[in-house]
């Protein structure tokens, strides 16, 4: 890794942290339909997170089922696509009584992060 890519995720790692923190905030389940207006908002997050980290274009596109969010950034039309998938939906977090902590409620302990979605998917692909 690059020092200068380094010294930028130093530089901004709050900042990172911080938005995946908002990002786990949500809750996007998928699997109930109580979180239908719930995964509109996490769709839009997700479409407002692409287009400040410089996308060109974002948009959520409406389905049969829920939202897809799709972006792109084009360089150079010559060059080869890079596809890049992620999925902002979370799974139901019951049962509540095995979570130490809201489930999104995120919170840092022993340096991991501990929400629902941390670990899939939302937390990977904020870092992309």
């Amino acid at each position: 890794m690059s020092q200068v890519w380094k010294d930028y995720q130093e530089k901004n790692k709050d900042r990172f942290l911080n938005e995946m923190m908002d990002l786990l905030r949500i809750p996007s389940v998928s699997a109930k339909t109580e979180h239908k207006d719930d995964m509109l908002k996490c769709a839009d997050a997700v479409k407002k997170s692409m287009l400040a980290a410089g996308c060109d274009k974002a948009e959520v596109m409406a389905t049969d089922g829920h939202p897809v969010v799709f972006g792109e950034k084009i360089i150079d039309p010559s060059k080869p696509t890079v596809l890049v998938y992620g999925h902002y939906d979370v799974q139901p977090p019951e049962p509540l009584e095995l979570w130490h902590s809201g489930p999104f409620e995120p919170i840092i302990k022993d340096g991991k992060v501990f929400a629902r979605g941390s670990a899939d998917d939302k937390g990977q692909f904020t870092c992309m």
